[in-house]
């Protein structure tokens, strides 16, 4: 492992345990790769959180974007991205799949309300979905093909899960993930949610986690024939059944304090997952 690797894995474990564990039931010559995926994901992801306005947030994913085109200036000095350049020529991954996620990627720098369900499931398709899929390939090029519905139902419920678990930051900065038809379906307002106020607020949470568990018993229904050289992409979502549950039990109290489920917890699910 190159010391661009070794960056990318002590980054993922710094900033996102569930997908750190999820590292060590993958072979072990995979590892570095998909840190090295997971690591632009971490970076591309937080870009809202380093930047006081949406225009410095747009000039950084347009440098990922050069950088994925060969163009980006500075690139062989960063790390993660001297890192996820080698793993898309290895495993020739799919360079537009990266364009996606750089787009769907610039909803976060803005306040912009999420529409619909529909609009939910496509955001989480580009971002969620494309990294089980990338994650899959660098696993199992040829395996990982046939795996794109349960990836798709796979994100969803891993945003979902996500969405609901950063309330407290997303409502601290004023932007608002769950889906505008959703809550009007609830009977909650984007405001009374803002506000916290206790009804409204915890049907819209019930309507949130009844959505993501839709989509988590769609992708578990399919858990079988994804062969098991794959299920290592997939691991990160397998958690999101035990966010949902820890996220119905605290109702409210997740608008303003954010769920957490302990390692141990996650590396008995992810065995069992691998071993279903």
């Amino acid at each position: 492992m190159n010391e661009n690797a070794k960056a990318c894995v002590r980054l993922v474990e710094a900033e996102d345990r569930d997908r750190a564990i999820s590292l060590a039931f993958a072979p072990a010559d995979r590892r570095p790769d998909l840190a090295a995926l997971y690591a632009f994901d971490g970076e591309t992801a937080r870009i809202r959180e380093k930047v006081s306005q949406p225009m410095p947030g747009e000039i950084r994913l347009q440098w990922w974007r050069d950088v994925l085109s060969g163009d980006g200036e500075g690139a062989a000095a960063h790390p993660v991205a001297a890192a996820l350049s080698e793993t898309i020529e290895r495993h020739q991954l799919p360079r537009s799949a990266f364009d996606r996620l750089l787009e769907a990627r610039i909803f976060d720098l803005y306040d912009d309300p999420m529409p619909s369900r529909e609009a939910f499931e496509a955001y989480a398709g580009e971002t969620a979905s494309t990294l089980i899929m990338l994650a899959a390939m660098i696993l199992s090029r040829d395996e990982a093909e046939r795996m794109s519905e349960a990836a798709g139902h796979a994100g969803v419920t891993q945003m979902v899960a996500g969405v609901l678990r950063s309330l407290p930051m997303h409502r601290a900065r004023g932007q608002v993930y769950l889906p505008a038809d959703l809550l009007a379906a609830a009977g909650c307002t984007a405001d009374e949610l803002a506000k916290g106020e206790d009804e409204p607020s915890g049907r819209a949470l019930a309507a949130m986690v009844a959505f993501g568990r839709d989509h988590d018993r769609a992708w578990r229904r399919n858990l079988t024939d994804i062969p098991r050289a794959l299920r290592p992409a997939f691991l990160p979502a397998a958690l999101a059944a035990s966010y949902l549950d820890r996220i119905e039990q605290a109702g409210i109290a997740t608008l303003d304090e954010s769920v957490e489920i302990g390692p141990l917890r996650k590396t008995v699910v992810n065995w069992r997952t691998m071993r279903a």
